[in-house]
């Protein structure tokens, strides 16, 4: 009963954060290609098609956390991308550069704050990714 108020509570906040975050991208793109672009990270070739498609994906996770279909294999995707944004992150403060997140919007700037939050959000992404083991090993520890 406890796994499973954890598995929709993953499932709920996973949703959440990735269809308000992908919400707020495609509602403003330029704001975001802004955002890409400060990271300095990305060839300025690359700046727009990602702020044009990247958020869709965004959406895409978050609605395939609510509707279940292949979840592990969604929450794996999911997992993967929350670590390549905390690399970007890392990677962005570690230069030294003054950029906002852009995770859900303008204002947020990059900070190991900023980095330790996106790092919560892959908690449960990895319990969701892995959760059919976790209920394997338990069934086979208990009588």
């Amino acid at each position: 009963m406890a796994l499973r108020i954890v598995h929709w509570a993953c499932r709920i906040i996973l949703a959440g954060i990735f269809l308000y975050s992908g919400y707020i991208k495609i509602e403003s793109p330029l704001q975001f290609a802004a955002t890409l672009s400060n990271y300095q990270l990305f060839p300025p070739s690359l700046i727009l098609p990602l702020s044009t498609y990247f958020p869709w994906m965004e959406i895409v996770l978050g609605a395939s956390m609510l509707i279940g279909w292949r979840l592990p294999w969604f929450a794996a995707a999911t997992a993967g991308l929350l670590s390549v944004f905390i690399v970007l992150l890392a990677v962005t403060y570690a230069r030294g550069i003054e950029a906002d997140c852009g995770c859900f919007g303008p204002g947020d700037r990059i900070s190991p704050l900023t980095i330790a939050r996106d790092a919560s959000f892959l908690l449960p992404a990895l319990f969701l990714a892995a959760e059919a083991r976790i209920r394997g090993r338990l069934k086979q520890v208990s009588p």
